[in-house]
Formats: structure tokens, sequence, C-alpha cells
């Protein structure tokens, strides 16, 4: 049980698709089961994949041992929500970042790797690049990072304010 409380996995419900991408935007194993599950289909799969449940049902989050009843319904304060309750120590860092797309790990490439992949102007003015080991989606640094760090800087600040509630437990 210590070694998957330190490394949580999570799965979130169709009502946390943005909840799901942030946090594998902090690095966090997060699964998205979309809107076509059944509650029983989350729930087993949340399961036998042993992850944690994330849910804005109350009905869904009473079912099962490993979920997490997620109340806030603004973004950044489902982040802090969660984050802060499981103590999970994460930073403003896209370097960490998983694929936001589908959770895969991304690894950096060489520009020659990513040519026919991405548009020649980013091609040219891009400093590095990265790309998904799941999807072979590539990624780049662009405008939209800053916005991104902006909102997790946001985020870790009040994460490291918050006071512990959880006592260990979800």
């Amino acid at each position: 049980m210590n070694a998957f409380r330190s490394h949580p996995r999570f799965l979130c419900d169709a009502m946390l698709g943005s909840l799901c991408r942030w946090l594998r935007f902090f690095g966090v194993d997060c699964e998205y089961a979309g809107v076509e599950a059944s509650d029983a289909e989350v729930g087993g799969r949340a399961e036998a994949e042993e992850r944690w449940l994330l849910t804005a049902d109350r009905e869904l989050a009473g079912r099962g041992p490993r979920t997490m009843l997620v109340r806030s319904v603004e973004l950044e304060d489902q982040l802090v929500e969660v984050l802060g309750r499981l103590r999970l120590d994460v930073r403003a860092d896209l370097d960490l970042s998983r694929c936001s797309y589908c959770n895969g790990l991304l690894a950096e490439e060489e520009r020659e790797q990513v040519a026919d992949d991405v548009p020649p102007y980013v091609l040219e003015t891009a400093e590095r690049f990265k790309r998904c080991g799941r999807c072979h989606r590539v990624f780049w640094p662009g405008t939209h990072g800053k916005k991104i760090l902006a909102r997790m800087e946001r985020v870790v600040d009040r994460v490291n304010v918050q006071p512990a509630t959880c006592n260990g437990q979800l």
C-alpha cells in the first residue's frame, strides 16, 4: 500500500476531463474514462488498474474503496483539492509533463526526428521538441506554455499554503 500511495495513479470519470488533462501537465499518471463508459465499467477499470477514481458523482464515489469525490467545480479549485488532499509534491514545470492527450510519457526528440511532423516555421524556430511514446504527438514550447505555467504556479502556491486536511484518508 505504501508504494501505491507514494506514487498514486488516477482515473477521472467523464465529468472531470479537464482535471485529467491538467494533472497530466503536472506529471501525474491520470487516465480518462470517457463519456461512453458506465459507472460499473469506470469502477472496474480503476480497480483493475489499481488507480484512484476521481469523480464528481457522489453515488459513484460511494461505491469503491479507492475513490475521491471532487467537490470543487472550477478547474483550479479541483487541482488544489486533489493535489492538496493527497499532499502530492508537484512543481510548475512542463518538463515533467505527460502527454495531455493520452497520458503517455514524453521524450526529447532531435529536430531532424520531428521534421515531417511539425510545421516548417515551428521546425525553424522552436528550440526543443518532445514526442509522446504512446500517441506519437510532438510538443514544443509555444505561446500557450506561458499561460499553462502561470496556472500551474497559481495552483502550486495555493497547495503549499493549504492546511493538511486528509490525515492520510481520502
